[in-house]
């Protein structure tokens, strides 16, 4: 057993005091705890070792160490050096394995147990591994201080009976010392009852800084057994030997006499020690006489009213509790916040490490100086007579002898130091793989949890249809949870706050995307509030499950690369998405190779906006408050990006006056807008959006290659998709209708923001052919339950909002880029020509027809 006498620093405001106490370490819980003589039952309080770490300095005096807690610091003095060393060894051992056993055998549960296997093995191997680095030898036990041998020693004295005696703790003093005199009763064979003060037990609240910590006392048959031994072995060795003996021993009278007066002293500050134990238990016994005058008082009261008036009195003092039990919970929160501290303090360690080396390395330059300057001293005998002295040549010695003191004492300061910083890194290491297992359970859980959310909804809104066919009072609960479910995040707000703070860095939820736009978006209709509920939380599991997985090795992929240039590897990567941190880069990059910045073009074309209005002036001012409506920065007519938009779009209608403005590309611009932020370059993205990627005449007053896009579109549906296809000819269904708006702003508006910019990403550096690839990934993602629906009413309603219902979008991906293959360029240009040419004949005939009919009419007259 670690056990022994230390000396404990108790501060009381400026009054600093030595206090001998008996320490115990407890290898179940990993504390060291701490009473104030060997015999005493109850701790003082504890030490928890299992996040401590242990320091001692030289300029502190001899013996002298710390335990360092991340509540507080204790202040340890053993009786020599060696004992300091022992302990401060053994306490290393003993944490290091209470610390390893925790690791090796975590607590069972159902998620993700073959990562923490993994954990568990790593951590085993690296403790294989490091076992063998010894820093410092061990120290050989002193049997005089430390273990069960030094309990049946007397215990170190002090000035006054009372100086040792524990103030913070009267109550725990009150059963160490009954049940001292009880024990000691039993040793004279007495076996009368003493009374227990077991009712009067409190426990104390948590103690300030200077405060000792209570714990409750060890139940260990074993440690009890050590205790009964201890108590037997001190009774008999101290306290007041036989009087006879001792008087015996002593020849002069006058000794005899003083033995005695030094007897009395002792015997009068025990009876003072003890009228302060009696003032106590007076205390205790008035407590206990009121709490039963109040339990007469409630048994004995006539009426019910008194009765009712005394359970009020207990109610106010349950709240009381209650309130004490939040500021408890409250401090444990804040006591897992010091965790996030560990790391500073380590880098503190080597801090302190680095400089008491650099301060060794000095000395012993010092050293080697003093000794070079003795060598070539002593190498002349004349030189050193006539110059120095006997005297002085024996303080260099005694100078030297102290240095060299220093060097050892330092050198085993640096050799613990050592031992502490790597076993507290290993600590360290195995916390953190840890909380990263906690922070990916957390994660899975979360994701579980808004699916489970996700399925509760959706049978709500097949509830919410069957609602007309259900009995009124069956319909008014429907529509009461329907409204309690699309309350919850105005009430779970602070509670996922407090509930997910250590998965905000996997998977951050707010009401708002990093962009602005809104995560759950705002439908007048009670069935679309319902499916956009469904939707946030499908999106929301989704990227908690994929964060690991799929998202942070391709953050990593993209955080590997360094000048961008154009590459199959970059073609991948920008396909499978880019990171919000790495977007506008990307883009800039993608828009400055594709077109040409003339300088100083895009100021010149506002000073012509302000100076003449452009025609297309009130069209663009009628589309700016219609522009993203589910988006924070465009939501109001007050909005920052407003203003930039209005100044984009009219300095655009100057630059191509052929197209000027078209309905379309307010949307295109705001998109640019939110991601470039600048809104020069946002210009230029329009630019190369019109000029570059899309097909001339595509805004045009005719919009002739929008036209030739629909039916292209048409030819691929049929190819890739021939069930659909025939599905939507047998009812009629003319997907020109829904798709026209997808190509004319590239999906603005139709897809949720995250897959919408990832759409984006692929278009801007490869151009229309991604929009082809994913309108057509849209079809085959909802195939089969458009598949499902046989009315064309139903199928047209279907189709207004199916898109916003698409929420994994790595499948969407995967689907568009591989599923769809092969998907050439050059075909896309052929079918381009080839309905190019048919729709311009068409419209010629029609232009025909248009003229015969105008001139048939002239000719008829009015």
């Amino acid at each position: 057993k670690l056990c022994g006498y230390l000396n404990k620093l108790g501060i009381k405001g400026p009054i600093k005091t030595w206090k001998s106490r008996w320490f115990f370490y407890d290898e179940n819980k990993c504390h060291l705890l701490y009473y104030r003589t060997a015999q005493d039952i109850n701790p003082l309080g504890s030490i928890d070792l299992s996040s401590a770490s242990f320091d001692y300095k030289v300029e502190n005096g001899e013996g002298v160490f710390e335990i360092r807690t991340p509540s507080r610091a204790f202040t340890l003095k053993a009786i020599s050096k060696q004992a300091m060393m022992y302990w401060l060894q053994q306490l290393q051992m003993r944490r290091w394995e209470y610390c390893n056993a925790q690791s090796r055998f975590p607590p069972k549960s159902n998620g993700i147990p073959v990562l923490l296997t993994c954990f568990c093995v790593l951590g085993c191997f690296y403790t294989d591994v490091v076992d063998n680095e010894d820093f410092l030898p061990p120290v050989k036990t002193p049997t005089e201080a430390v273990g069960l041998k030094a309990a049946s020693l007397p215990a170190p004295q002090t000035s006054t009976a009372l100086q040792n005696i524990s103030l913070k703790h009267p109550w725990t003093e009150i059963q160490n010392t009954v049940y001292n005199i009880c024990g000691s009763k039993q040793l004279w064979g007495n076996n009368g009852n003493v009374f227990s003060f077991s009712e009067f037990q409190e426990h104390p609240e948590k103690p300030n800084e200077e405060q000792e910590a209570e714990e409750g006392t060890p139940e260990d048959g074993r440690t009890e057994s050590r205790l009964n031994w201890v108590r037997k072995a001190k009774w008999m060795n101290s306290g007041f030997p036989g009087l006879p003996e001792e008087l015996s021993r002593e020849r002069n009278p006058m000794d005899k006499v003083s033995v005695l007066q030094q007897q009395i002293l002792t015997l009068t500050e025990e009876v003072k020690s003890q009228k302060e134990l009696v003032k106590l238990l007076h205390k205790a016994l008035e407590a206990a006489q009121q709490e039963k005058r109040v339990s007469s008082m409630y048994l004995t009261a006539a009426e019910d009213k008194d009765r009712l008036e005394l359970v009020r009195h207990k109610v106010r003092q349950i709240a009381d509790l209650t309130s004490r039990l939040e500021v408890l919970e409250q401090e444990k929160k804040e006591l897992e916040q010091i965790l996030t501290l560990r790391d500073s303090h380590i880098q503190e360690l080597k801090e302190h490490v680095q400089l008491l080396m650099e301060k060794n390395h000095a000395k012993q330059e010092v050293i080697m100086a003093l000794t070079d300057q003795m060598a070539r001293e002593l190498s002349d005998p004349l030189q050193e007579a006539s110059t120095i002295t006997a005297a002085t040549l024996y303080k260099q010695q005694e100078e030297i002898e102290h240095l060299k003191d220093d060097i050892d004492a330092y050198k085993t300061q640096n050799q613990f130091l050592n031992s502490e910083i790597h076993q507290v890194a290993r600590l360290w290491t195995n916390v953190a793989e840890n909380e990263k297992a906690l922070l990916m359970k957390c994660a899975c859980l979360q994701a579980r949890n808004c699916q489970m959310e996700s399925k509760y909804l959706t049978v709500l809104r097949k509830l919410q249809e069957a609602v007309p066919g259900l009995p009124s009072s069956h319909a008014e609960l429907v529509r009461n949870l329907i409204q309690e479910a699309l309350q919850w995040n105005g009430k779970e707000g602070a509670e996922e706050a407090l509930s997910f703070e250590l998965t905000s860095a996997l998977c951050p939820s707010s009401e708002y995307d990093e962009y602005g736009f809104m995560t759950v978006p705002e439908y007048e209709v009670e069935d679309w509030k319902l499916l956009a509920k469904i939707q946030a939380l499908e999106i929301k599991s989704n990227n908690l499950r994929s964060q690991e997985v799929v998202e942070k090795p391709l953050r990593d992929r993209w955080n590997s690369v360094g000048e961008l240039s154009p590459s199959a590897e970059l073609k991948s990567l920008i396909r499978s998405g880019i990171p919000v941190e790495h977007r506008q880069r990307v883009w800039r990059w993608i828009v400055s190779q594709r077109c040409s910045h003339l300088p100083d073009h895009y100021q010149r074309l506002l000073r012509q906006s302000k100076s003449t209005e452009h025609p297309a002036c009130r069209q663009i001012e009628l589309d700016l408050p219609r522009t993203l409506t589910n988006n924070k920065h465009f939501s109001s007519p007050t909005s920052q990006l407003i203003p930039k938009l209005r100044r984009v779009l009219l300095a655009f209608s100057w630059h191509n006056p052929a197209i000027g403005y078209c309905q379309g590309l307010n949307r295109l611009a705001a998109v640019a807008l939110l991601v470039l932020e600048d809104e020069e370059s946002a210009f230029w993205c329009l630019v190369h959006i019109v000029e570059n990627l899309m097909p001339a005449d595509y805004y045009s007053d005719t919009l002739i290659t929008s036209q030739v896009d629909q039916r292209v579109f048409k030819d691929f549906l049929s190819e890739k998709l021939p069930r659909l296809m025939a599905h939507f000819e047998q009812y009629r269904i003319d997907v020109s209708l829904i798709t026209f708006n997808w190509f004319l702003v590239a999906f603005v508006d139709s897809l949720v923001s995250d897959i919408l910019l990832r759409v984006w990403d692929a278009f801007l550096y490869e151009g229309t052919k991604v929009i082809f690839r994913y309108a057509l990934a849209i079809f085959k993602y909802n195939e089969e339950e458009i598949l499902r629906i046989h009315d064309s009413v139903e199928i047209y309603q279907y189709l207004r909002f199916f898109t916003r219902m698409i929420t994994d979008g790595r499948k969407l991906m995967n689907i568009a880029f591989n599923d769809l293959n092969p998907f050439p360029m050059k075909l896309l240009r052929n079918r381009r020509t080839m309905h190019r040419e048919e729709l311009e004949a068409e419209l010629c005939e029609l232009e025909q027809i248009k003229a015969a009919y105008v001139k048939e009419r002239a000719e008829q007259g009015p």
